[in-house]
């Protein structure tokens, strides 16, 4: 708990293997203080859908702004470099971390806090878990809900009020734990799907929605099925 980073992640849907991350933020703790911070917009090189933006604000006009996703990853490593990781429900933003750097040919073996796990064994009086609840029921100040560096701010003044109150009682509790998850490295798209793809597109009139070169070979495929079981196939 000297330093570590808390972190949060904006994403495309609940599916680290399919959906894309699209917001990085994060803040460094340093003996209780916040002493940097972090923030990134991701280009997910696919249209947003009404879900999304309604859900988290964020408009296909911003993420066109974006970085490539790569980018954001690397140099969110470089700035969480030999720190623990923290987060409201960690395991779940880690995943999308591990998956994109591994992706990148980069590895990513971190220990964390999770403020969830926290709360659940420190707070039995909170009727709900979630971020949105425990920030109302601490009255801990949030400009924008489902943005990811209002978010990381949340969570460490929500880690930071936790340690404050039960550290003394339950110091095992906040010490950093590793963090197991294991990833392939999802491949891209082959050149022969990318233009079967285009080509079946083409032929029904369908716009994709999200680029060819950002496939994956299993996203290509599923892709592919999905034309051909609701249009057909190209004749002939």
């Amino acid at each position: 708990m000297d330093t570590c980073v808390v972190v949060d992640l904006e994403m495309t849907g609940l599916n680290f293997k399919t959906d894309r991350i699209l917001e990085i933020g994060a803040v460094k703790l340093e003996e209780g203080n916040i002493s940097s911070v972090f923030h990134r917009m991701v280009n997910p090189k696919m249209i947003l859908t009404e879900e999304i933006i309604s859900l988290t604000g964020i408009t296909n006009e911003m993420v066109q702004e974006g970085c490539d996703c790569g980018q954001a990853v690397q140099e969110f490593l470089a700035f969480a470099e030999g720190l623990p990781l923290a987060g409201h429900n960690l395991m779940y933003d880690y995943r999308f971390l591990k998956q994109a750097a591994a992706n990148q040919g980069l590895e990513l073996e971190k220990e964390g806090i999770d403020t969830l796990k926290l709360a659940r064994k420190l707070l039995p009086l909170a009727e709900k878990k979630s971020l949105d609840y425990l920030c109302g029921f601490l009255h801990i100040d949030r400009a924008r809900k489902h943005r990811a560096l209002e978010d990381a701010r949340a969570t460490a003044e929500l880690l930071l009020y936790l340690y404050k109150e039960f550290a003394g009682k339950e110091p095992e509790e906040f010490r950093a734990q590793p963090l197991h998850f294991k990833v392939k490295k999802q491949q891209p798209a082959s050149k022969r799907q990318k233009r079967h793809l285009k080509e079946l597109a083409e032929y029904h009139k369908i716009e994709l929605d999200q680029e060819l070169d950002s496939l994956t070979r299993s996203e290509a495929s599923r892709m592919v099925n999905k034309i051909i079981l609701t249009c057909g196939r190209i004749p002939g």
